[in-house]
């Protein structure tokens, strides 16, 4: 493999002259740039990273932090990191995967001047490393909805409407009695800021609507799903709507159901709120809001790419949740 030495004695010139037309950082004669651009043809130098980001200014990665925690569901988190991978290469870049969640990373990444830009996940309501973010020189995109955005570029499902939708479904049908299968409580004591619009979207609407309504938390385990049923079930006996939020526990969720002796959707219709291919894959479909992981993935890519060639100012944007009517709701009895 060529070096840069390799370069400067087939060119006729120092390293130090190579360097410069790497880096642009002092101006070099034509023929001279000319002899060493053809040298580093012919060796097929491929200069360091390093060296080709200050000739562009540009390293031609984004750092996505995605921390992998155990109360979250690795496999939804990867469909979001899966659209920010693909949409990154049509913009002829990489990704630097963070699977921490401290401030230190960030700063580590963006001093090394290693990105472009960062795009983060699992964004709380009053997340402490937003505020680091200010000092970053590099642009930053969130993939979440703090409670204060001003300065910020954000994009997410509108999970508040996304659980004002589930109810209005179930509402039209005309269930009475509804309830909410949600996040576990380490993401809810977090305030992990799409666990909070989802629960204030449900309450709230359910409340408008004149609806009898109860929340349970739910650990992403069986055991968690079944305790969580057994608690709706307690609190409200003759609930016959159901909105589910946690896709590790949703099958287990629907067993439960099934072995309280509550047949779906003849005794209680079942929303999901959850990636397509995860309602899709049950035994039965599930009549679900989706969560375009996919595409809020390469919504990111593309304000992050914005803001790195300026052309677009901190902006917020939230996906309209849609819900598809599949097999698991009907009309109250």
């Amino acid at each position: 493999m060529a070096t840069i030495d390799d370069v400067a004695r087939a060119a006729g010139v120092s390293t130090s002259t190579v360097s410069y037309v790497l880096s642009g950082k002092r101006p070099i004669s034509g023929p001279t740039r000319q002899r060493v651009e053809r040298s580093i043809r012919e060796l097929g130098y491929r200069p360091h990273a390093g060296a080709r980001a200050l000739a562009s200014s540009r390293t031609n990665v984004l750092a996505l932090m995605a921390p992998l925690r155990v109360d979250v569901n690795v496999s939804v988190i990867m469909q979001f990191v899966t659209g920010v991978v693909t949409s990154a290469r049509t913009f002829d870049h990489d990704v630097l995967l963070l699977t921490q969640d401290d401030s230190a990373g960030l700063e580590r990444v963006a001093d090394g001047s290693m990105v472009d830009a960062l795009i983060m996940m699992d964004i709380e309501a009053d997340d402490p490393r937003v505020p680091v973010l200010a000092g970053l020189r590099q642009p930053a995109v969130l993939i979440g909805l703090p409670t204060n955005t001003e300065g910020l570029s954000c994009v997410d499902l509108d999970f508040e409407a996304a659980g004002r939708a589930a109810v209005r479904h179930l509402a039209q049908l005309g269930h009475r009695q509804v309830a909410l299968i949600g996040s576990p409580t380490a993401v809810l004591e977090r305030h992990t800021s799409y666990a909070d619009r989802m629960h204030r979207g449900f309450t709230q609407q359910s409340a408008e609507l004149g609806l009898d309504h109860a929340y349970e938390p739910c650990e992403s385990s069986h055991s968690g799903a079944v305790d969580a049923v057994d608690r709706v079930l307690a609190r409200m006996p003759h609930v016959t709507g159901l909105v589910v939020h946690n896709e590790v526990a949703l099958p287990a969720v629907i067993a439960t159901l099934r072995e309280r002796g509550r047949t779906i959707p003849d005794d209680l219709s079942l929303v999901a709120v959850c990636p397509h291919d995860i309602a899709v894959g049950q035994p039965v479909p599930l009549t679900s809001v989706d969560i375009p992981a996919h595409a809020i993935g390469r919504v990111a890519v593309e304000m992050a790419m914005s803001r790195v060639a300026g052309q677009q100012p901190a902006e917020t944007r939230l996906l309209a949740p849609v819900l598809t009517e599949r097999a698991t709701t009907a009309p109250a009895r």
